[in-house]
């Protein structure tokens, strides 16, 4: 059977590279390639050719049907096979008619402002500022922890995301009640970095193959993450020591820490809460669904329309006839 050092998932993840995906998307896609693999039984890359149409809409169907996967982790694993078989294997996939998964997005979890406020209290060490960010600023818990110190504005009290979901940049708001706090942690990473500096392992990843282009510009301040690994390890991409940012199950593990100690907040809070609560809240406070869009980065405003269904839980915002009584 095709395993992890089968030139296929070899071939793929070089390409992915060379094509500055990123590594969580490369992971993500290799995986579910492995998975097909698994389930259409393939034992040699000849047999990935044979039938593919046809493999593909059965892998797709089953997990529609038996694993009763959402529409967007289904569309997650065709995107993978579409990218294996157009862009690795130069076999294009033509008409694939696999069953379409019927399990409808959910209304997603808001925080109302008191129950915020209680959870930042519980908050320790950096995930006091971490969270807070994510809150202000409308971020995804990825694009928190790839923050570089380029990307935060004082000036201008902004945030730059450079290299969002989809590719995206755009601009989101930096709250001044973080602004000291953010500053006195900057302070502790030129610290840090020029220790890192002087033991000869300073550089950090750098994206679009900028390293090659510019041989010191990882070294700089600027290109460092704001909120750096503790420790130094290597980067599983070349090989190269350096200090990586860090790991974003860690702010969630502090989250759902900081809600058990909260009483009355039963809500299911993840990182991407504090996302869904910054859109809401801002809703409430009258800013309109195209800017609060821009905000978030979504291509689609009818992504965003989700958080007006939020507002108008219990019946379109209706008021019930019982409460008239």
């Amino acid at each position: 059977m095709i395993t992890d050092e089968t030139p296929v998932l070899t071939q793929m993840r070089n390409l992915m590279r060379r094509m500055s995906y990123a590594y969580k998307t490369e992971n993500i896609y290799c995986d579910w390639v492995k998975r097909f693999i698994q389930f259409s039984k393939i034992q040699d890359k000849q047999a990935l050719f044979e039938d593919s149409e046809s493999k593909v809409e059965d892998f797709l169907t089953d997990l529609a049907v038996k694993k009763n996967v959402a529409t967007s982790t289904q569309n997650q694993a065709f995107n993978a096979l579409v990218f294996l078989y157009k862009q690795v294997l130069k076999r294009p996939l033509e008409n694939v008619r696999a069953t379409r998964s019927r399990k409808e997005a959910r209304i997603p979890v808001v925080l109302i402002i008191k129950e915020v406020k209680k959870i930042f209290v519980k908050l320790r060490g950096l995930n006091s500022l971490m969270v807070p960010l994510l809150y202000g600023g409308g971020l995804r818990i990825s694009e928190l922890v790839r923050l570089r110190m380029q990307d935060v504005d004082f000036e201008y009290a902004q945030i730059t995301v450079r290299d969002g979901k989809g590719k995206k940049g755009r601009v989101t708001p930096l709250a001044q009640k973080i602004m000291p706090l953010l500053k006195a942690h900057l302070v502790q990473r030129k610290n840090t970095h020029e220790l890192d500096l002087a033991q000869g392992c300073g550089g950090v990843y750098l994206p679009n193959a900028l390293a090659k282009k510019y041989p010191n510009v990882d070294k700089e301040f600027g290109w460092q993450y704001v909120f750096a690994s503790r420790n130094i390890a290597i980067d599983p991409r070349g090989g190269v020591e350096r200090r990586h940012h860090i790991d974003q199950s860690a702010v969630n593990k502090a989250i759902k820490a900081a809600v058990k100690k909260c009483r009355r907040i039963d809500k299911k809070v993840s990182a991407h809460t504090f996302r869904h609560s910054f859109a809401t809240h801002l809703l409430q406070t009258g800013t309109d669904i195209r800017t609060i869009q821009a905000l978030l980065g979504h291509s689609d405003i009818q992504t965003t329309m989700i958080y007006t269904h939020v507002l108008h839980q219990g019946g379109q915002g209706v008021v019930s006839p019982l409460d008239r009584l």
